[in-house]
C-alpha cells in the first residue's frame, strides 16, 4: 500500500474504541508541541477553552523533551491527539474538537 499523507495517519497509540459514550472526566486530550511554536499557541488557546468547557482534562507534551514524539511529530506540530488517536495537526478548529469530545 501507497504511504498516506502525514493527514491521514493514525497514531500507533489509539486507545480500544467501546460503543459506549465516554464521560468527558474519562476522556483525555494531549496537545504535542514544542517551545516557540505560534501554531502551538494558538493551538493551545482553542484546547484549553474546549476542555474547559466540556470539562475534558487536556495535557501538553514537549517534543524536545520525547524523541520518540519528536520522531513521529516533528514535521506536524502542533499536533492534538484525543485518548491517545490523532485528531488533528498544524491548525485546531475548535468546532471539530467540541464535536469530537461531545461523541
Amino acid at each position: 500500500m501507497a504511504d498516506m499523507s502525514p493527514m491521514f495517519r493514525r497514531s500507533d497509540r489509539r486507545t480500544e474504541r467501546t460503543d459506549m459514550k465516554k464521560a468527558p472526566r474519562e476522556r483525555l486530550v494531549t496537545l504535542i508541541r514544542k517551545p516557540g511554536c505560534h501554531l502551538c499557541d494558538d493551538a493551545q488557546v482553542v484546547v484549553e477553552k474546549v476542555c474547559g468547557e466540556l470539562g475534558v482534562p487536556w495535557e501538553g507534551r514537549d517534543i524536545t523533551q520525547d524523541e520518540e514524539l519528536h520522531r513521529e511529530y516533528w514535521e506536524q506540530i502542533p499536533v492534538v491527539l484525543v485518548d491517545g488517536a490523532q485528531h488533528t495537526f498544524w491548525r485546531v478548529s475548535e468546532e471539530r474538537l467540541r464535536k469530537a469530545l461531545s461523541s
